[in-house]
């Protein structure tokens, strides 16, 4: 396994790949990899002849008073779960080789990015949009292996792709849960033993919404009703920001969730002390 940290070296080995018939696929992680970041290697090395992990901590996603600088960092350690899984390269370049001494181009996504998490973290999308591009420019994948917990950045950049005639396929991954339910994250670490416990009751709100539209057809309303009670009865530290029933292709929200036929999103932001976790559940009835 190689680390490569220049964008044109990138560029040339995989258009090497490319010249063999081989086909390069890509992780994008900022670093600081759990089983879940694993699982993504894991997957994109058994479909692809080549593997690239990019860890690239992206400035641009990172709100004014957000956690950049704190963000967990450890490359070292990046490295040997990267090789361990399999991965042919790591692709890690500084943001001065990213966006250069001063970057005038955003690629701006509009609608998706102004509900749910986009309420929250103004400039957010652009920042994922962004870095997304580049780094599909700097790597040129034939796919891009991306997690489920993630669930508007995925349709935020699957909407790109599409309508910029993007040549790559995006492949889509199961949440890797902690064994209490709690979506694994980089920012997991900041939590302690006793607010992981807490909070896996996120995992059991969403899976509560879901049954209540499954088996009771039961109203918006009803469900948030339902979900602030457990909430408030199993863990009152918890902060919910947004709890939201929306379709998974343009995020609108579900009015009568137990007659929509079609793919049903529930997503949901929380804080939890200082650290800020989100989630969700897909499915159909």
């Amino acid at each position: 396994m190689k680390v490569v940290r220049e964008i044109s070296l990138m560029q040339n080995i995989s258009d090497y790949y490319k010249l063999t018939g081989k086909k390069v696929a890509l992780v994008p992680t900022m670093g600081f990899l759990h089983p879940g970041h694993t699982s993504l290697i894991l997957r994109a090395k058994a479909e692809n002849d080549i593997v690239a992990v990019s860890i690239f901590v992206n400035p641009t996603q990172f709100g004014k008073g957000e956690d950049f600088d704190k963000y967990p960092r450890n490359f070292v350690r990046d490295y040997h779960i990267c090789e361990k899984a399999g991965a042919d390269y790591i692709f890690n370049p500084e943001v001065s080789e990213m966006y250069g001494k001063k970057n005038h181009t955003s690629i701006v996504v509009s609608e998706i990015t102004e509900r749910l998490e986009g309420k929250f973290r103004p400039g957010h999308f652009t920042g994922v949009a962004t870095v997304v591009l580049k780094l599909l420019n700097a790597v040129k994948p034939a796919r891009l292996y991306l997690g489920q917990k993630d669930a508007q950045q995925n349709v935020v950049i699957k909407g790109m792709i599409k309508d910029l005639n993007l040549d790559v396929d995006v492949i889509l991954c199961e949440t890797v849960r902690e064994s209490n339910g709690l979506a694994m994250s980089s920012r997991n670490s900041y939590l302690t033993v006793e607010e992981k416990e807490k909070a896996a009751v996120l995992n059991l709100v969403l899976n509560e919404g879901k049954n209540m539209i499954v088996n009771q057809s039961a109203s918006v309303i009803e469900i948030k009703k339902r979900i602030e009670e457990i909430i408030k009865e199993k863990a009152p530290e918890i902060e919910l920001q947004y709890y939201e029933i929306t379709d998974n292709e343009l995020l609108e929200p579900i009015e009568n969730p137990g007659e929509y036929n079609g793919e049903i999103l529930i997503s949901l932001a929380a804080k939890l002390g200082n650290t800020r976790l989100i989630d969700n559940i897909i499915f159909k009835k």
